[in-house]
């Protein structure tokens, strides 16, 4: 089994405090704060940071499933939105927007979007985002 780790620290309130997440391979540390989450303040935040794992695993699953297919792709390209609605129940992920732009030779545009759908249902990390709506708007150019 492959593990993988990440870190974050929180000091002080929710509203006047401060923190940092990392991955643990190094790639990455960021600032965060309650500002940089719910308003537009410096630094990243938690779905940010979800969004990228999104748009990453979908588009490597994505050129795994169209070079297995016979279609290996020049370029696949995606981009999340994360949608952070807060409600009564707290702050709470409603919605995930990934649109993918792919440069694929060959191939027609009612495959491509069969194969967008494999993608989209079976990166890992749709499969744990299983709660909200995931919605992909893919092109092929």
């Amino acid at each position: 089994m492959i593990k993988r780790q990440a870190q974050a620290r929180w000091e002080g309130t929710l509203q006047e405090g401060s923190g940092t997440m990392a991955f643990g391979s190094g790639a990455f540390e960021g600032a965060y704060s309650h500002k940089s989450r719910f308003a537009e303040g410096t630094g990243t935040n938690p779905e940010e940071l979800i969004g990228a794992a999104h748009a990453g695993c979908f588009s490597m699953f994505l050129a795994a499933v169209l070079t297995n297919n016979g279609y290996p792709p020049t370029s696949v390209e995606t981009t999340a939105v994360v949608h952070l609605q807060v409600g009564e129940g707290g702050p709470t992920i409603v919605k995930i927007e990934l649109t993918n732009e792919s440069e694929v030779d060959n191939i027609d545009n009612d495959a491509f979007q069969e194969y967008v759908t494999t993608a989209k249902e079976n990166c890992p990390v749709s499969k744990a985002l299983a709660g909200p709506e995931i919605v992909v708007d893919a092109t092929l150019v």
